[in-house]
């Protein structure tokens, strides 16, 4: 998605973008980071953000996971915690339109990059503290990340310990990061954690002149890209096998080798 500042317009486009993938037969469809909006300033941030009672894309997304009979992830909508501050939540829908489960980002973009841009994101969002997994099915368990967690590599062997075997990564990668950081990254987690890694991304350009680097991609346990999309908006799709997931722990049991160690 090109996300922008409108709420409703971005509902409506998240709505027709994830009817398309099922369509195509998708039973679990992720969206981006920011599906709701992406505001350029703080002041707008908390200005535009609803409260989670009060915030039209629960109910909405809710009743679109009921009607389409499939278990959706809401990449994240920026939800109002108090009167000064934000939370970056994942929103994950089961097939009857419940709440299945809600992930609040981590870690929080606080970078200067060599090109000069500048993002704090704890100006404005308080940090989240729990690692959350949420069972999908008989086979599948999501371990839910935002972003920036994506460079914290002991979140997701905590996540894949736990129990998750499809790691979520919605993002909104910048293109400088995008560009350097955001392939090797995932396809890294998968290798890891003998995991299928599902990550939608932000594209394009946004309010205020931010870009966001796109590049979508479905990965697989043993880090081979399954599916990628290569620019603009729209959708990818894959299958995904528990057989592959077993094939790839079996093959390099990585998560049983830990070992306590000193560092000297």
């Amino acid at each position: 998605m090109t996300s922008s500042a409108d709420i409703e317009g971005n509902l409506k486009k998240a709505e027709h973008l994830i009817r398309a993938a099922v369509e195509q037969g998708a039973n679990f469809v992720a969206t981006p980071e920011n599906t709701c909006h992406i505001r350029s300033e703080a002041e707008l941030k908390l200005e535009s953000a609803q409260a989670q009672e009060d915030h039209i894309g629960v109910p909405f997304f809710a009743s679109l996971a009921k009607e389409l009979n499939i278990t959706l992830l809401i990449g994240s909508m920026t939800i109002k915690h108090d009167s000064k501050k934000l939370l970056n939540r994942s929103f994950l829908f089961s097939a009857d339109g419940k709440l299945s489960a809600t992930y609040d980002k981590i870690h929080l973009f606080d970078v200067q990059l060599a090109n000069g841009e500048t993002y704090c994101e704890s100006d404005v969002m308080d940090a989240g503290s729990n690692a959350v997994t949420s069972k999908l099915n008989d086979d599948f368990t999501a371990g839910l990340s935002i972003c920036y967690d994506l460079r914290f590599a002991g979140l997701y062997r905590d996540l894949a310990k736990g129990g998750a075997n499809i790691l979520c990564v919605p993002a909104a990668f910048t293109v400088p990061t995008g560009k350097a950081h955001w392939e090797v990254l995932l396809r890294a987690r998968a290798i890891e954690t003998g995991c299928y890694v599902i990550a939608p991304a932000q594209v394009g350009e946004h309010e205020g002149g931010r870009k966001t680097y796109g590049h979508s991609m479905i990965i697989d346990p043993w880090g081979q890209v399954l599916a990628q999309k290569e620019s603009g908006e729209g959708i990818i799709i894959s299958d995904i096998n528990i057989y592959q997931v077993n094939k790839a722990r079996t093959a390099i049991p990585a998560l049983e080798h830990d070992r306590n160690y000193l560092v000297v």
